[in-house]
């Protein structure tokens, strides 16, 4: 039934010389499995029916995992800003193999929430609460000067490692963002290329407009923004070439196969000549093994990430990961 009122929607409206096209979403919910009460049933569609605007198909039933009003997520929404205070939140740092020279060139920082009743949230979860609550600007900037503090440790012990930060849609948009990174900069006696910063493709076409305002004021503070999750994401080429940012990170989703699939072996190749024709470096996430590295090494990647270069360590882990002799080779 859903799928037939979304079809009579699918053919534009015709009024003479005008065409407008119409779009249909359908939630559903269902008597008595997800209520029996009217006012919690039409909650539900209407939850449901946000489902659906993002589906495929245009439609959805109700999935209480991921109804954001269900009691369990609500506590949730709670105890994430708690958490911050409380110290239950944590940084681990996942290193980034430069191929060229075979050295760790730096380390992307990586948050891990330990809750105290839940253990460790998932990271996707707890991220995608904060975005939908608005609390996402506070976990960046915990992130932010967590990360700057650590590279500054490091940077005492003689390991100059840069650490690459994950910024938010709110973030890349908050015109105030350069500033605070500067201060967390200065306040810790670094300098900006101790730091990059990762924003994905879909961060930036939010709002392209202020997201590259932005970046042109970090670009003039000489900070290194990295294009993260590149090729799932819908900037144009038009954007990406006007884009004041020094790297592209490929998506593990076409390092995944990229062994054994002629056509993402493509797709990493063309982005390669792509991202070099325009001057940017160019990273692969996800390798896992020696023949996936021997793959994106010999398609020309700059930087590598994944399991099989090292897992994501906690500060001290990494110190002694680093003074080990380099196990890793392309």
């Amino acid at each position: 039934m859903a799928a037939s009122i979304v079809a009579q929607f699918e053919a534009p409206y015709n009024d003479g010389t005008l065409t407008i096209d119409t779009a249909a979403a359908v939630g559903i919910a269902v008597m008595p499995m997800h209520g029996d009460d009217p006012a919690l049933l039409l909650r539900r569609a209407e939850v449901a029916l946000q489902a659906g605007l993002r589906a495929e198909h245009r439609w959805a039933v109700y999935d209480c995992a991921a109804d954001p009003h269900r009691p369990e997520r609500l506590s949730l929404m709670s105890d994430l800003r708690q958490g911050l205070d409380r110290g239950e939140f944590m940084l681990v740092y996942q290193p980034k193999l430069h191929v060229p020279s075979g050295r760790i060139h730096g380390v992307e920082a990586l948050i891990r929430w330990h809750h105290p009743q839940r253990g460790l949230v998932p990271t996707d979860e707890f991220v995608t609460l904060a975005e939908d609550t608005g609390n996402i600007g506070h976990l960046t900037r915990w992130a932010l000067r967590n990360g700057i503090e650590q590279a500054a440790r490091w940077h005492a012990e003689g390991l100059d490692l840069q650490v690459s930060i994950n910024v938010s849609v709110r973030d890349l948009t908050d015109a105030r963002l350069p500033n605070r990174v500067m201060q967390l900069l200065e306040d810790n006696g670094l300098g900006p290329e101790a730091i990059s910063l990762e924003v994905t493709e879909s961060t930036i076409m939010v709002n392209p407009t202020a997201a590259i305002a932005v970046l042109h004021r970090l670009a003039e503070r000489k900070i290194a923004v990295s294009v993260d999750d590149f090729g799932v994401g819908r900037a144009s080429l038009a954007y990406l070439r006007t884009l004041p940012v020094r790297e592209l990170k490929i998506d593990k989703t076409f390092v995944q196969r990229v062994v054994d699939d002629a056509d993402d072996r493509k797709i990493v190749r063309s982005v390669v000549e792509l991202g070099h024709s325009l001057g940017f470096a160019v990273s692969v996430e996800g390798v896992e093994d020696a023949a996936t590295l021997a793959v994106v090494s010999e398609l020309g990647c700059d930087y590598v990430q994944g399991y099989f270069v090292a897992e994501p360590l906690e500060p001290e882990m990494l110190v002694r990961f680093m003074r080990q002799p380099p196990v890793v080779s392309a």
